[in-house]
């Protein structure tokens, strides 16, 4: 960080010189870039803004109005001060012109009453800028090394924000794209102040860069994701002013946790491993030839060719963190490939992410897929833990469509690790609309089109203090009927018409078309799926 003009007057070469600040007491927090020595008042051209200038006046002219252009001129490219050493041509002080133009300009002026070297001066202040340039270059390098490591470790999220937060000695919070809280670390912060009202004060700040400082709130925020895709928000609570080291610091974190998305570990075993990849490649459409999972499968012993495929979702109901949760995942995906081999099932079994294991069952032709699975429920439950949750995709008859029952499974799964019934697995028919928006409430593209929806809506709700969100969902959940909204809402119905008026306004949509009322009322379901992830 650049010293203030108060820490370049109180160096001891210029303490000799005896500086008198006789303008712009209030000023002398402004950093010094470099020091200028010049004898001319045609100087203005030649800096580059940050300067201080130091002079002993005798090339200064005499007539009041070339003063004030020469420290208007200086004004105007931004120096941190003048410095004139009395004596050469001012005695006893300085022309009340330059003073008057130093004013109105609030340039800083200062005197030396004693005469000085100003090599010694420049010198020391252009030592200090240098060791303070070369200790922002080995912090830099130190936060490099750091989260380095961290992204070569694959250090979890928490983690991640741990080491954030000691080495800025502020509050950092991770938020989705609909401003929910997915993690943070306060740095001893009481989280009943910082995370009130959180996603009210994080609407107010808007990212119109990469990474911005809002002075009002004090937050750095950078964005987060990879691959072009956006999913979060990083922010650093530093206060007004933020050190470039710490601009630094929230970009390599939010780099690292973008990299540990990408990169997420699951200690397995290599059959696991390699069952794992399988799944993922028929998940991720790896392969360019779907074929190819077809001898994949054949060489690792599970033939899947003329049978009748279906994928099973194993998810723990309790999702956890840290290596208790990884071991507990690997022994439900341990436990279930031993259950199929008893059972002489074929099937793939591996890990899709941290709370979910994915089966995919090859039936027998002879079996029937119910009976297959009425024979692997029970064995389940019973040595893996009734806390795991059983889900089924349909059954499909070729590997190109595999992938659609796994993800048919796994919206299923989460579904279900909310109900309490003890039905022994849990298939599509259950869900609803509410219920598929819930699962896709952590998706980038469901947060991004609640946000394009209502966005503007909530943000003038919370810039405001209102609550016209409330408003619209009485309206849509009334059918658009305006009387019975009215009544709900204890509106007249002038003030209920009065309030639509306004939301159309704001949202630039036609409450009186179908279609966008639906597009609306979807929106407001996915921002109540996205907000009830935090209230569990």
């Amino acid at each position: 960080m650049l010293p203030s003009l108060a820490e370049v007057l109180d160096l001891p070469v210029v303490r000799r010189a005896r500086p008198r600040v006789v303008v712009g007491a209030d000023r002398l927090d402004v950093p010094v870039r470099w020091v200028h020595v010049a004898e001319v008042t045609d100087l203005a051209h030649l800096l580059r803004g940050g300067e201080l200038v130091l002079t002993t006046g005798i090339a200064m002219p005499d007539d009041d109005g070339a003063l004030r252009r020469y420290v208007t001129d200086l004004a105007g490219v931004g120096i941190s001060g003048i410095a004139v050493e009395l004596g050469r041509k001012y005695r006893h002080g300085l022309p009340e012109a330059l003073l008057e133009a130093a004013r109105e300009t609030s340039v800083p002026v200062v005197c030396l009453e004693r005469e000085t070297r100003f090599v010694e001066i420049t010198e020391a202040v252009h030592s200090r800028v240098v060791s303070e340039q070369l200790a922002e270059l080995r912090t830099s390098e130190r936060l490099h090394t750091v989260f380095t490591d961290l992204s070569v470790e694959g250090a979890p999220p928490d983690r991640v924000l741990r080491e954030a937060a000691r080495l800025s000695g502020c509050p950092v919070v991770l938020e989705n794209l609909t401003h929910q809280v997915l993690a943070c670390d306060l740095n001893g912060e009481d989280p009943g102040i910082l995370l009130t009202s959180w996603e009210s004060r994080s609407r107010s700040v808007r990212n119109t860069r990469r990474t911005v400082h809002d002075p009002v709130t004090g937050w750095l925020v950078t964005m987060v994701g990879a691959r072009g895709q956006d999913w979060g928000r990083l922010i650093l609570v530093c206060g007004a002013s933020p050190a470039p080291v710490q601009t630094v610091l929230v970009e390599r974190a939010a780099t690292t946790l973008a990299l540990g998305r990408l990169l997420e570990r699951h200690r397995e075993s290599l059959e696991r491993q390699t069952h794992r990849t399988i799944i993922a490649g028929i998940i991720d459409r790896a392969y360019s030839d779907p074929e190819e999972a077809l001898v994949r499968a054949r060489a690792v012993g599970v033939p899947l060719t003329g049978r009748t495929l279906v994928a099973v979702v194993l998810r723990l109901r309790d999702a956890g963190t840290g290596l208790a949760t990884q071991a507990r995942l690997s022994d439900v995906a341990e436990g279930a490939a031993r259950i199929c081999r008893e059972l002489r099932l074929p099937a793939l079994v591996g890990s899709l992410d941290d709370i979910r294991v994915g089966v995919l069952l090859a039936a027998p032709p002879e079996e029937d897929v119910e009976r297959c699975l009425d024979r692997l429920a029970p064995l389940v439950h019973e040595r893996v833990g009734t806390e795991t949750v059983i889900a089924v995709g349909s059954p499909v008859d070729g590997i190109r469509q595999v992938r659609r029952s796994f993800l048919e499974a796994r919206q299923v799964s989460d579904v279900a690790a909310r109900r309490s019934d003890s039905r022994p697995y849990h298939r599509l028919p259950d869900l609803r609309l509410r219920g598929l928006l819930h699962l896709l409430r952590d998706d980038e593209r469901l947060q991004t089109y609640v946000e394009r929806e209502l966005g503007p809506l909530l943000a003038h709700d919370a810039r405001h203090g209102e609550d016209l969100t409330a408003i619209l969902r009485h309206y849509l959940d009334a059918g658009r009927n305006k009387a019975l909204a009215a009544s709900r809402a204890h509106l007249s119905r002038p003030a209920l018409y009065e309030r639509l008026r306004r939301i159309s306004h704001i949202l630039d949509a036609d409450l009186e078309s179908v279609e966008t009322c639906l597009s609306l009322h979807v929106a407001l379901l996915a921002l109540d799926a996205v907000r009830d992830r935090l209230s569990r």
